[in-house]
């Protein structure tokens, strides 16, 4: 099976958790991801908290590289989900605001290319714990796709 195949049959049977597999570092981070009915099928990712993403224990605050992490495979796997690729997209730079502390609590993220030629693929990310409409961080992102 090539992998356009393989990409095209685990959004077919809507296997998050396959999808999830192809990205060591998500997998490794245990974020998940669904279709919100709610929100138009929008993709929404979850960092499910663990106590080995604390960077500070005084606060506590999760890690900042934690959540980058989570914000920059939440876009990879958003662009591998949404678009007919032949091969997972590769990351051309990343850059990312904190607007907030990120508790130590589960966080959600949600994507939206902004602009996608044929080679090149812009994403917005934003990520938020309590309320969307409060967000712990914002990223862009550029990626070659294939």
């Amino acid at each position: 099976m090539s992998e356009t195949d393989f990409f095209q049959e685990v959004r077919q049977q809507k296997n998050y958790r396959k999808a999830i597999a192809l990205v060591p570092y998500a997998e490794f981070l245990g974020i998940r991801f669904e279709e919100s009915e709610e929100d138009n099928n929008r993709l929404i990712f979850t960092l499910p908290y663990d106590r080995s993403l604390i960077g500070n224990p005084i606060l506590p605050a999760l890690h900042g590289g934690a959540v980058a992490g989570f914000m920059e495979n939440a876009a990879i796997t958003h662009l591998m989900w949404t678009m007919t690729s032949r091969a997972l997209p590769k990351n051309i730079n990343f850059t990312i605001d904190y607007v907030a502390s990120a508790k130590p609590q589960d966080t959600f993220a949600s994507c939206q290319v902004v602009k996608q030629g044929k080679r090149i693929a812009n994403v917005q990310i934003e990520a938020w714990q309590d309320a969307r409409t409060r967000p712990i961080a914002i990223a862009r992102s550029h990626f070659k796709v294939f």
